[in-house]
């Protein structure tokens, strides 16, 4: 018996694009377009007749802000989004007012960027299909942030090493949540703990719910997340203004210390290495495992293998098996592993699979998984 098709409505204010994405989903097995708007207020009339499994949405369209856009469907018809963006922060506040998950628009100049971008597109609205929408009520960040589609440097607060970097603009300056009011640790856990955390498909929301809890006395943190090049600047950026620690993208060779978080770049695979008694980031360009670049099954697995002091693996919501393989490493190696709980996830993939083959030390909410680390730290 045939299984049910994904029936997908297509959102962009471009006759071009918008024909270039129907023809080629239209193509795609066990995925039916059933229609499209052109901006805002024609998905808004459209949407309660068509009644879209998954929908993708433009970004930047004139009218309606696609922001407010998915503050007002959400609640009323929550349908799982795919965005559909080009190098911009506002992604990261759509992703906030609840869209599933995001894809970079292609360069129509570089001869494989429609392919990876399809492949990518079709994939994301695969894994939408099956997943929870979550609404937020976090206030948008780039709202008071330049209008530019390029990154932005942010600042980061002074970190274990006494370095203060200048601020650069009063606007970027950090502006962090207040973390939950754990007993601080001592240096001599912050100094012998790394901690490792992967996530996909709802890990930019996830993965910021839980480094906001944590103060800025943790030990370093290393982080991949599925996301395109540029975009992990950006968020990177956007988490350090939230959060406690210092939070940016990692550059190969760039040292683990206590009150940093580093995330893998989008497009390059990122491994820990010992050198001397210090811990350090590889960042290199590298073939797609697990079917990413960055991998989490590519960092975990060299936390196992490469870190000799204390070690702690998270891995979260996320479609696939990413990160399941890195993780029974390291728990074989005598880590504590954390996997999200189903009922917390966008999509119950990679911490399911992790769980079902014995990686799993402990399953915990989004919301406490902080304290569920914290709590191990203090032992």
């Amino acid at each position: 018996m045939q299984s049910k098709k994904i029936k997908v409505l297509v959102v962009d204010d471009s006759s071009l694009f918008r024909q270039m994405i129907i023809q080629h989903l239209s193509a795609q097995p066990g995925i039916e377009v059933i229609g499209f708007a052109i901006n805002a207020y024609d998905a808004k009339n459209k949407i309660p007749v068509l009644k879209p499994d998954v929908m993708t949405l433009d970004v930047e369209m004139p009218g309606l802000n696609g922001i407010e856009f998915l503050k007002q469907l959400l609640p009323v018809n929550p349908i799982p989004v795919v965005l559909v963006s080009s190098l911009n922060l506002s992604v990261f506040d759509a992703l906030s007012a609840g869209a599933v998950d995001f894809v970079r628009k292609p360069d129509m100049s570089a001869s494989n960027s429609k392919s990876v971008f399809f492949s990518s597109l079709i994939s994301k609205i695969r894994a939408a299909s099956i997943s929870k929408v979550r609404m937020s009520v976090r206030p948008p960040l780039s709202s008071n942030m330049p209008s530019s589609n390029m990154p932005v440097s942010g600042t980061s607060r002074q970190s274990m090493t006494g370095h203060t970097p200048k601020p650069q603009n009063p606007l970027l300056q950090k502006m962090p949540s207040k973390p939950m009011p754990f007993p601080p640790l001592s240096r001599s856990v912050l100094d012998s703990t790394i901690i490792g955390l992967g996530a996909s498909t709802g890990g930019t929301e996830a993965t910021l719910a839980v480094l906001e809890k944590l103060p800025a006395n943790i030990p370093g943190i290393v982080i991949t997340q599925h996301m395109p090049e540029g975009f992990t600047e950006m968020y990177a950026q956007r988490l350090n203004r939230i959060c406690s620690m210092e939070v940016r993208e990692a550059k190969n060779g760039d040292e683990i210390h206590p009150g940093l978080a580093l995330i893998a770049p989008g497009g390059k695979q990122m491994e820990v290495v010992r050198s001397g008694r210090s811990y350090m980031v590889q960042v290199h360009p590298g073939a797609k495992v697990s079917g990413h670049c960055p991998s989490v099954d590519v960092l975990f697995s060299s936390i196992a293998k490469n870190v000799l002091i204390n070690k702690v693996g998270i891995i979260m919501t996320g479609m696939g098996r990413d990160g399941a393989d890195g993780l029974l490493s390291m728990r074989q190696s005598g880590a504590f592993t954390i996997g999200q709980d189903k009922e917390s996830c966008v999509v119950y993939g990679m911490p399911m699979v992790a769980y079902n083959i014995g990686a799993v030390c402990t399953q915990a909410s989004c919301d406490n998984i902080p304290s569920v680390l914290m709590n191990h730290l203090k032992k």
